[in-house]
């Protein structure tokens, strides 16, 4: 036991000391303080004003201008984006500036962009009115002159006409001279002209058609430009239209249908020198407003631009700065001593590092009084903190998924790094489609710090996250193809010829007839012979589901001795004997007896029924095991495994309540007194402080119930668990079935037509089937089912997985939506 006590610790098995510290922060140097711990990462703040809401807190004001200075990058940042141009990756170098003048700054751009943008876009409406009354003043010329000489027949005032645009001011005033409607002649032929969605055409004709029940005439034609929508930025195709009518009551019902379908009417009139006079006239505007927009959209843009050098250093700045305000609102202000006053957890490897930057801070702002930073004693249970690197990290991810481990207690992550891949290789044994899978992980990892830097989607982030597991499921992939000796379904003779020939020499047909061996087995692996003859697969699933079996009762077992080192760990002798003795000895007696069957099966070539073997252990103890003896004594060792199993439930069971109730009982009758303090010890402690012990009432049928439970609970899943490990020999058999029928029934089948194209289509189809169905689907099936063993069968043995992460205060960690 001294030799395992002496062990050098291990980074991942045990998570990092910590301690409980306080802080009393002058609060001149405050902000800078928090600042510096932010640039640290080591201390995590307690929130000591839990009771309050956000309203009521210290320095509110300054969070509300943080969050606005937000709203306003987020603004630029869409404004960039709007204008089709690109943040600069690499902000300018320039002097750090006060919070107070960056927000000053701020104001004065965003007042700016938005006047920019009000006159855009009033230039932009005037623009494309004038681009609408060009091509009205085309098209519909064209209807006039078509229906000239009826018109001139009927002698009929066709100068009257209707404009309905009330932004259309400045155009009209061009045309007062020469538009000044005359003596409406009621009985006459009229028209209006104008302009409409093209989408809108055919319902607005039939809608013109019914209000004036066929007495109208609908000339239409899609005009030549399309049009900006000033609130979309998206072209818009439209149609120019006139409609010739009669009567003062169909001028209003049309007027009415054009405004209800957001048609806009421009006056045309019928002369054909006042047409071309008045077009000449919008030419020239548009001309004048086309140069007035672009020089706008040039200082617009280069105004974005300008803000673009700086868009990423600012909002660094600005969310640095809110996160820095929130956690002071965690600290409590004492306005008596002008000081604040914060608790939390730290590494008690970073406590000399936190007190150089507390020294830092206090010179740094010229503050007269130190910042007193000393150790506490806490009765709550510390976060947990386990320092990883780029490759653990993402095993560590995969532990803390099921529950974050609780305070120093035995961490999964340690083993998972290297049974994870290899259950997942189990299951997915392929030393072909491994290369494939190695293939993509080599890549991943060799661009990883290009893909790091970039936005990924969930999927390719989710992928990127597991490129170290993936590299790891690759390679062991590999290794148990070359056991299974499988290369996408194809066995090789890898590592020298079979051990099995023809029984004689007319022997043609090795699958049909049989083998026999006639030299020293194959060396590594399955023997490529057995791939296609008639014991395949008797043959491949006695050997896997053995294989399974004990790989899941050497995971089971470690689980339970990791279960010993977690209770010599935290002192309890209880769970030692009444909990790790018991269980190894159920386990064992039972399911790792079956394993030393398999293995002696295996080394002796016996024909023993294990099925047999195991069944009449419970049933018939006291029988002769006849044939199915693998050695001497062995049925006396069944009778005492058996016996052990059966006293080892009421062992676990039992004991360990009965032992709390007596030491509680003990406790409070004057024998013990180490848990007594006096009434006054905690009176002047915070109300939230992590300082406060928290005594927990013992009952015993609680306390008794839950035992059972846990009791129960591992006997059943020493059975249940066992059984679930098949699952290893299940998904191994399809994987390898469905390789093989993917290989014969599509790639060979193609492969027998002496056709190019045939066999290109059955190269393509394999391609497929392999790329998405065995690599992402099967590739994905396994990893869960690895997760499952690892969650279920192998923690639930020993990991509690109640405790909480360490998360310190650190501004590498603040991310966009902290924003």
């Amino acid at each position: 036991m001294e030799y395992i006590d002496n062990l050098p610790p291990m980074d991942l098995m045990r998570s990092e000391k910590m301690t409980f510290v306080q802080l009393i922060i002058p609060v001149e140097s405050a902000h800078r303080a928090v600042s510096y711990l932010g640039q640290l990462g080591l201390l995590q703040f307690r929130d000591l004003n839990d009771g309050k809401s956000p309203f009521q807190r210290t320095f509110v004001n300054q969070v509300k201008r943080c969050a606005e200075m937000s709203r306003k990058l987020r603004f630029f940042k869409d404004q960039i984006h709007k204008a089709g141009l690109l943040p600069s990756p690499n902000p300018a170098s320039e002097p750090d500036i006060e919070l107070e003048e960056l927000e000053i700054q701020l104001t004065e751009h965003e007042h700016e962009l938005i006047e920019m943008n009000s006159n855009s876009e009033k230039l932009r409406q005037t623009y494309n009115e004038l681009l609408e009354f060009k091509m009205v003043l085309q098209k519909a010329g064209d209807f006039l002159v078509s229906t000239g000489n009826h018109a001139a027949a009927q002698e009929t005032e066709l100068s009257e006409n209707v404009y309905t645009n009330d932004g259309y001011a400045d155009t009209a005033s061009l045309l007062e001279e020469e538009m000044q409607p005359g003596p409406s002649n009621q009985s006459g032929v009229r028209f209006i002209s104008g302009i409409i969605c093209k989408s809108n055409v055919l319902r607005f004709e039939r809608m013109l058609f019914r209000a004036t029940r066929g007495n109208m005439l609908f000339n239409q034609a899609p005009a030549d430009d399309q049009i900006m929508d000033p609130a979309s930025n998206e072209m818009v195709e439209k149609s120019v239209f006139v409609v010739f009518f009669s009567g003062e009551q169909a001028r209003t019902k049309i007027l009415k249908i054009c405004e209800s379908f957001g048609a806009n009417c421009y006056p045309v009139p019928e002369d054909l020198t006042k047409r071309s006079q008045i077009t000449r006239e919008v030419l020239s505007r548009l001309s004048e407003l086309g140069a007035t927009l672009e020089a706008g959209l040039r200082h617009r843009d280069k105004a974005l631009t300008s803000i673009g050098f700086h868009l990423s250093k600012w909002t660094n700045m600005v969310r640095r700065e809110k996160a820095v305000y929130d956690t002071l609102n965690m600290l409590n202000f004492d306005v008596t001593k002008k000081c604040l006053v914060g608790e939390g957890w730290c590494p008690i490897f970073s406590k000399t590092r936190i007190q150089e930057a507390l020294q830092r801070a206090t010179f740094d702002s010229n503050s007269q009084v130190g910042i007193i930073f000393h150790v506490m004693d806490a009765f709550e249970s510390p976060p947990t903190y386990f320092r990883t690197n780029h490759f653990t990290n993402a095993y560590q991810e995969i532990v803390d998924a099921y529950g974050v481990a609780k305070y120093q207690e035995a961490n999964p992550a340690v083993y998972t790094i290297i049974t994870f891949p290899f259950l997942f290789a189990v299951m997915f044994g392929d030393w072909g489609h491994g290369i494939c899978l190695l293939l993509g992980a080599l890549v991943l990892i060799v661009r990883e710090k290009k893909l790091s830097s970039e936005k990924l989607g969930s999927f390719m982030e989710m992928l990127f996250g597991g490129r170290y597991i993936l590299l790891l499921m690759a390679l062991f992939s590999i290794y148990c193809g070359l056991i299974y000796n499988e290369f996408f379904s194809v066995p090789f003779h890898i590592f020298g010829h079979s051990a099995y020939k023809c029984r004689d020499a007319t022997c043609s047909d090795a699958y049909s007839v049989g083998l026999v061996k006639y030299r020293d087995s194959y060396p590594f692996g399955v023997d490529p012979s057995w791939r296609g003859s008639r014991s395949e697969l008797p043959f491949l699933n006695s050997l896997k589901m053995k294989m399974s079996i004990l790989f899941g009762v050497v995971q089971m077992n470690l689980g339970i001795i990791l279960s010993y080192f977690n209770a010599r760990y935290f002192g309890n002798s209880l769970d030692v004997k009444y909990q790790f003795v018991p269980q190894m000895i159920f386990l064992n007696s039972l399911f790792g007896y079956l394993s030393i069957l398999i293995i002696i099966k295996w080394c002796t070539g016996s024909q023993a029924d294990l099925y047999h073997v195991m069944i009449y252990m419970f049933l018939s103890p006291f029988e002769d095991l006849h044939d199915n003896q693998l050695f001497w004594g062995q049925g006396v060792l069944q009778v005492i495994l058996l016996l052990s199993a059966v006293i080892a439930v009421p062992w676990m069971l039992f004991p360990k309540p009965f032992i709390l109730k007596r030491l509680h009982t003990e406790r409070f009758q004057g024998r013990t007194y180490g848990m007594l303090g006096t009434s006054d010890m905690f009176n002047e402690e915070e109300p939230d402080s992590a300082r406060q012990p928290h005594h927990d009432e013992f009952n015993f049928s609680e306390v008794f119930v839950h035992q059972m439970i846990h009791s129960i609970e591992f006997v059943l899943g020493a059975v249940s668990n066992t059984a679930s490990y098949l699952r290893l020999w299940a998904l191994s058999l399809a994987h390898s079935e469905l390789s093989t029928v993917f290989y014969e029934k599509v790639l060979l089948l193609a492969w027998g037509y002496d056709n190019i194209i045939i066999r290109l289509i059955g190269l393509a189809v394999f391609a497929f089937a392999t790329a998405f169905i065995l690599l992402m689907m099967e590739s994905l099936s396994a990893f869960l089912h690895a997760l499952r063993l690892h969650w279920v069968e192998y923690q639930n043995k020993f990991y509690h997985g109640d405790g909480y992460k360490f998360r310190p205060f650190s501004f590498a960690l603040l991310t966009d939506d902290e924003d």
